[in-house]
C-alpha cells in the first residue's frame, strides 16, 4: 500500500512536472533514509498556501502512528547543512513529532525549483477535494509562476523572446489541462490571491460576509484600499452585495482608491438599497371612464391585463 501511494505521489509529479514544463525529471534515483525531524525544514520556496491540519485531526493522526507507523514515506530534497526541505508531507513530520518520534523515514530527490514546486503542488491539488479556493489559488499561482519562469529562462537559452515562448505553450492552458479545469477556474482562484490576508480569512471563515462575486470585485484594488473592506465586513449583521461593490467601483475606479470616497460610495450604496426597500409597490392604475366602452367588451380584468401585455410587446420589439 505504501509503496504505491509513495510511487504515486511521485509518478503524478513527475507527470505534472513533463506535461506543464515540458522537461523530463532528472533521471538520478531517490535515497531512502530515515532523517532527524530536527533536520526537516517546511517548504519555503513559494507561497503555496496549503493549510496544516487543525490540532484536533494531526493529534488524531499521531495517534494512528503511534499505532500502525508511517504507511507514506515523506518527500524532501537536501538543501545543505545537513538540512531537508519538505515537499511532500508536512501534516506526517508534525503528526510524527506530536507522537514523540525524532526520525522519519523520507524519500530524498533531486529537485529544482521548479520540480520541487510540482511535487509540493500536485498531488494536493488532485487527491484533497477540500481544498478552499485560498489554497488552490496559491498552488496554481506557485505553478503558473515557477512555469513562466522557466519558459523566460528557456527562451533566453535559445534566443527566442519570452512572449514567443509564452504563445507556444500558455502556463495557464497546461496547468488546467492537467488538473481537469478550466482556464477561467485558474483565472479566478489566481485572482483571489491579490487580497490581503484579512480579507482572505473572511472568505474562508465567514464567507457569508464577503462573497466570492464580491471578492472577485474586491482583488482589483490595491492593499491599502482593500483595507476599507475589511471594516465594511467587519459590521456585525452586515453582510455586503454585488450591488453595493459594483456602485463603489463605478465610483472610485480600481487599483488605488481613497478610504474616505470608498465609505462615501458604500454609504450612497446602502442608502439607495433602504430607499428602494421602504419605497411603497409601484402600481399602474387606469381611468375606467376612459375605457369604459372598451370593458364591456373585454371580460375581466385578468383578460385586459393579457390584452395589455400583448399590447407592450409589440410596441417595444
Amino acid at each position: 500500500m505504501s509503496a504505491t501511494r509513495r510511487a504515486s505521489e511521485l509518478e503524478t509529479s513527475n507527470e505534472a512536472y513533463q506535461k506543464i514544463f515540458r522537461e523530463i525529471p532528472p533521471s538520478s534515483p531517490s535515497a531512502i533514509r530515515d532523517l532527524p525531524l530536527d533536520k526537516l525544514i517546511p517548504f519555503f520556496t513559494a507561497d503555496i498556501g496549503f493549510k496544516p491540519y487543525p490540532p484536533s485531526k494531526l493529534k488524531a493522526f499521531a495517534e494512528q502512528l503511534s499505532e500502525e507507523g508511517l504507511m507514506v514515506r515523506i518527500i524532501v530534497r537536501p538543501i545543505g547543512d545537513g538540512s531537508y526541505e519538505i515537499l511532500a508531507g508536512h501534516n506526517r513530520a508534525n503528526a510524527a513529532k506530536l507522537a514523540g518520534w525524532t526520525e522519519i523515514p523520507a524519500e530524498v530527490v533531486d529537485a529544482d525549483d521548479a520540480r520541487a514546486i510540482v511535487i509540493a503542488t500536485s498531488t494536493n491539488l488532485i487527491q484533497r477535494q477540500n481544498l478552499s479556493i485560498m489554497e488552490r489559488g496559491k498552488a496554481y499561482k506557485a505553478l503558473l509562476d515557477a512555469k513562466n519562469r522557466n519558459g523566460q529562462h528557456n527562451a533566453l537559452a535559445n534566443e527566442t523572446t519570452f512572449g514567443e515562448n509564452r504563445q507556444r505553450y500558455n502556463a495557464r492552458k497546461l496547468v488546467a489541462e492537467f488538473f481537469s479545469v478550466t482556464e477561467y477556474e485558474i483565472r479566478k482562484a489566481v485572482k483571489l490571491t491579490r487580497l490581503i490576508p484579512e480579507l482572505c480569512n473572511i472568505i474562508e471563515n465567514t464567507p457569508k460576509q464577503l462573497n466570492l462575486a464580491c471578492a472577485d470585485l474586491v482583488a482589483d484594488y490595491d492593499a491599502d484600499s482593500q483595507q476599507a473592506f475589511v471594516e465594511m465586513c467587519s459590521i456585525e449583521g452586515y453582510q455586503i452585495n454585488k450591488a453595493a461593490i459594483q456602485h463603489i467601483v463605478r465610483r472610485c475606479p480600481p487599483p488605488s482608491a481613497d478610504r474616505q470616497a470608498v465609505f462615501q460610495a458604500w454609504q450612497e450604496a446602502r442608502d439607495a438599497a433602504y430607499k428602494r426597500l421602504a419605497a411603497p409597490p409601484r402600481k399602474i392604475s387606469f381611468n375606467r371612464k376612459v375605457f369604459a366602452p372598451y370593458l364591456e367588451k373585454v371580460g375581466s380584468d385578468k383578460e385586459l391585463e393579457k390584452l395589455f401585455l400583448e399590447f407592450l410587446r409589440e410596441r417595444v420589439k
